[in-house]
């Protein structure tokens, strides 16, 4: 009987997807595209092209808490750009990238690595450990009275008990 089945579904599985030889193949129309239409292409006035463009900017970060620190500086003058960044790696150390740029000589940058300047760590605060407490009395075991020969074997004194009936 399983078998059956799956000889049906089979055969259903082939007949929807339209591959049984001599089964009817029906096509649908695809969506119909026009040609995009060409617009003008408006070039800028004139009087927004700047010959000689410049600028310079620039940011430090210090942060205390996270102990992020980097920085970074740069200027441009017509084609030459100059500038410099600089940050701490993961391992520790400080690295400074110094770059240059222009039509001459293309981009020219030199990498620095060096240790961050030890800084004396702030002054901790010895705390006292806390005073001890002894064990209130019934938490207390009884001193032991004997030593069995072996080390592991302690005698302890049994508390005198008193039933009353």
């Amino acid at each position: 009987m399983a078998f059956k089945f799956v000889v049906f579904a089979t055969l259903l599985a082939h007949a929807l997807a339209g591959v049984i030889p001599g089964a009817p193949l029906a096509y649908a129309a695809g969506p119909v595209y026009s040609a995009p239409i060409a617009k003008a292409v408006v070039a800028a006035p004139a009087e927004d092209y700047d010959p000689n463009p410049q600028y310079s900017y620039g940011y430090d970060i210090q942060d205390g808490l996270t102990g992020d620190s980097k920085s970074h500086s740069e200027t441009r003058s017509g084609d030459v750009v100059q500038g410099s960044y600089s940050l701490v790696d993961p391992d520790g150390l400080r690295r400074t990238v110094e770059y240059t740029a222009d039509p001459v000589h293309g981009f020219n940058a030199v990498v620095r690595r060096e240790p961050l300047a030890v800084k004396a760590a702030p002054a901790i605060a010895k705390v006292a450990a806390p005073v001890a407490y002894a064990a209130p009395a019934h938490y207390a075991q009884p001193a032991p009275l004997a030593y069995a020969a072996g080390p592991t074997r302690v005698a302890y004194a049994q508390p005198a008990i008193a039933y009353h009936h």
